[in-house]
């Protein structure tokens, strides 16, 4: 694996704000040029690169003399609006300088949750790639809410690696790696369950780790890419020319695998779409779905949550309230109450009409595991 890094073309690459900033916590210009020019050299080789860029409230903090990161919303919100020109005046100066022009990209998670413009938006950046512009991306802080915010620049890279298709995520570290706490550093994991088994027991005590941006995120950014068939690669953003020499295949960083992900389609359904409501299901019917391969069918729904109408994507919940898998729903939620736990032959009578048998069609159904 190690070795079809080299042929890795479409690259996403986070860089946060640790890795932009010197020992005093200011913007460091030597950092930003040590990581364009691998971005450069990398565009030399043929690569398509996005780079997912934090920075932009450090860049305001400095503005307004501000010596400690914002506590409240609005104010950090105010931050990222002062520097967020600033963030892309300083990326446009220097590719600028070597005859790459820049595009800023700011997203939040509403934006990718109707598939027409989760598309468009993917129409966008692979626009720019043929006109060899370089796309840089962050959260639009200025107008995010709790509710359609990615939360941290971790997961808003793997969003996007996903909307791109790209071959391969590459998240900047302060360190070179995931290391167990007896100092060793983990290779190579190679499936989900070795994240839940193996390394969150090795997370350190450090508030720092539990904040935004610490390794619990990046372990969580790690997760969801392999589950979308992303390979992902945890890799020092401190060390001269680490990106060069990891796609070269040498022994750098740790690289979670991808797993056999579904397809386009239900990506998105997984993991970009707005969930509008969830559906209780049984135990038999959880089974059915797992092992038989089959649709979701009314009977084996016993409640049904939301104001949902036909055509939008919904959680599947166990009776424990275990979220086990998603779906697009052919009935709103008001005729699936009256249908819940009945048979398919059952559906006209109670409705007036019958579009379908399913609730959710397998080929509009994703499950975990």
């Amino acid at each position: 694996m190690r070795k079809a890094l080299k042929d890795c073309k479409r690259i996403v690459i986070k860089a946060g704000t640790s890795i932009l900033t010197g020992a005093e916590g200011k913007i460091s210009r030597k950092n930003f040029e040590q990581l364009g020019e691998q971005i450069l050299s990398l565009k030399k080789q043929g690569r398509e690169i996005v780079l997912v860029s934090s920075g932009a409230i450090s860049f305001g903090m400095q503005s307004v003399l501000l010596k400690r990161r914002p506590q409240k919303i609005a104010k950090l919100q105010a931050c990222a609006a002062i520097g967020q020109g600033k963030l892309m005046h300083a990326y446009e100066e220097f590719f600028g300088r070597q005859g790459n022009p820049t595009a800023q990209i700011l997203l939040t998670r509403d934006g990718l949750e109707q598939r027409t413009r989760f598309l468009a938006a993917r129409r966008t950046f692979f626009e720019l790639f043929r006109m060899h512009v370089i796309p840089i991306v962050n959260e639009n802080d200025t107008v995010s809410t709790e509710e359609i915010a990615f939360g941290d620049n971790d997961i808003l890279s793997v969003h996007v690696a996903h909307l791109i298709e790209a071959d391969l995520l590459i998240i900047l570290s302060d360190v070179d790696g995931f290391y167990l706490r007896d100092g060793s550093r983990v290779r190579e994991v190679h499936s989900e369950k070795d994240i839940e088994n193996n390394l969150i027991g090795h997370l350190s005590d450090k508030r720092r780790e539990v904040t935004v941006g610490g390794m619990k995120a990046k372990l969580s950014a790690a997760h969801v890419a392999m589950r979308l068939g992303v390979p992902l690669l945890l890799l020092s953003g401190r060390q001269a020319g680490a990106i060069l020499k990891a796609l070269e295949g040498e022994d750098c960083g740790t690289l979670f695998r991808a797993s056999d992900a579904p397809g386009a389609r239900k990506k998105w359904i997984a993991f970009s779409a707005a969930r509008k409501g969830a559906l209780v299901i049984d135990e038999g019917a959880y089974e059915a779905l797992c092992h038989k391969k089959v649709s979701l069918l009314p009977s084996g729904i016993t409640k049904v949550s939301g104001n949902f109408e036909k055509g939008d994507v919904v959680e599947i919940q166990n009776r424990k309230g275990t979220v086990v898998g998603r779906g697009v729903v052919r009935y709103p939620a008001k005729a699936l109450m009256k249908i819940t736990g009945k048979k398919t032959h059952e559906i006209e009578a109670l409705l007036g009409y019958k579009h379908h048998d399913e609730v959710i069609h397998r080929n509009d159904l994703v499950l975990w595991g």
